[in-house]
């Protein structure tokens, strides 16, 4: 059974930042796969945010472009996601994915933005004050 678990959500003022954590555990890790966090605010839909690829690549919303940072150093380790220069609009709880396969980060956004994988945390809140 694959276990997300995400961490690291809390309040913060805005123009401040945070780091996500989203480790994936119970499986022998794919050799490859794509990681992706996608948030939701309350009354709106789900949106993705950023994604990882195995193959090398990330991707980034429009919404975060040049705020964010997405990282993840090996399979074993988690996939981080640092929030700078945070705004009220980045308030939502945010999730992380996990895709097993070979696909390019951008095509990786598409399908876990779409939920295209069974493996999936609950989420941890972020809440941006100003």
């Amino acid at each position: 059974q694959v276990q997300v678990v995400e961490s690291g959500g809390g309040s913060v003022q805005a123009g401040g930042s945070l780091r996500l954590s989203c480790a994936a555990s119970g499986y022998s890790f794919y050799s490859w796969y794509c990681m992706a966090w996608l948030r939701q605010a309350p009354g709106k839909e789900r949106e993705g945010v950023a994604t990882f690829s195995s193959t090398g690549g990330t991707t980034d919303a429009d919404s975060v472009k040049g705020r964010i940072t997405i990282s993840n150093d090996n399979a074993m380790s988690p996939l981080y996601l640092q929030i700078n220069s945070m705004k009220h609009k980045d308030t939502a709880m945010y999730y992380c994915g996990v895709l097993s396969g070979v696909y390019s980060a951008a095509n990786c956004f598409t399908r876990l933005g779409k939920g295209e994988s069974d493996n999936w945390g609950q989420g941890t809140e972020v809440t941006v004050s100003s």
